[in-house]
């Protein structure tokens, strides 16, 4: 028996739209509470206001978070191991993306 297509309705962070996709809308919206507790949650301790900014390091921090679940299960790195190496590549890679978004940031004298 095929499965019902679920849909959900995005407002967050000054966009709105709608998705699709192949599991229940219940399994949707519970995926999308979840993102939206580490958006707020970004939002909150990091001081950061760009939108794609903190879209990017919620992304970052679900990754994160996703990983050290996998690691835990797979019994790959002891718990305090898995977690400094996770937590320094994190950091490396929010350090990357803010060099990055800066430098394509228009600076002062350029803006009309």
């Amino acid at each position: 028996m095929a499965e019902r297509k679920g849909r959900l309705q995005i407002d967050l962070l000054g966009t709105s739209f709608a998705l699709e996709a192949d599991q229940p809308a219940e399994y949707l919206q519970s995926i999308y509470n979840h993102y939206k507790k580490v958006v707020s949650e970004v939002q909150q301790t990091s001081g950061v206001n760009d939108s794609l900014r903190v879209a990017i390091i919620a992304g970052i921090l679900l990754s994160d978070e996703l990983s050290k679940e996998r690691l835990n299960q797979q019994g790959t790195f002891p718990q305090d191991e898995a977690e400094v190496l996770i937590e320094q590549s994190t950091k490396k890679m929010i350090e990357d993306i803010d060099s990055i978004i800066y430098s394509l940031a228009p600076s002062n004298d350029e803006q009309v």
